[in-house]
């Protein structure tokens, strides 16, 4: 395995999260930030759909879109988009992720599991997706039920 991510719980109430692209990817990330208590901006000209919780501003990504961000999330559609954000985000200090290309990520985006209290973040090394979305599911199972009767 390349290198390995050090799992990191961070309590991101009240924190500044910019997510640029609001395709499917974007504000499902985008979700998850405010359901974790962040203040989500998402920057791209167009949205999908809306989600709630989140604040959108409806146009491209401009250098200073990320003044005071803790982290940033870049998954527009064009990849100088993402990688400019990145450019950005290193120059600010801010934690970046970028959908479309692991090899820039300060930081991988994890499937969320919760149930009873608990909360679990799982990645992979980037090879296979959908053996990491078997086995959060797994692992989802087993948060919801309270017990491990997968096996």
């Amino acid at each position: 395995m390349g290198n390995r991510r050090f799992p990191l719980f961070v309590d991101l109430t009240g924190k500044k999260a910019v997510v640029i692209g609001g395709g499917t990817v974007g504000l499902r990330r985008a979700e998850v930030l405010a359901d974790f208590g962040a203040e989500v901006t998402v920057i791209s000209p167009s949205m999908v759909r809306k989600a709630v919780g989140v604040r959108y501003e409806e146009r491209i990504y401009r250098s200073g879109d990320l003044a005071g961000a803790f982290l940033v999330v870049a998954a527009a559609d064009d990849g100088s988009v993402n990688e400019a954000a990145g450019r950005e985000a290193r120059q600010l200090g801010i934690f970046f992720n970028r959908s479309d290309e692991p090899s820039d990520c300060d930081f991988f985006f994890p499937a969320i599991c919760q149930g009873n209290g608990m909360v679990a973040g799982l990645v992979g090394d980037g090879s296979d997706h959908r053996r990491t979305a078997e086995t959060a599911e797994k692992v989802r199972t087993i948060l919801e039920n309270g017990k491990d009767d997968t096996y």
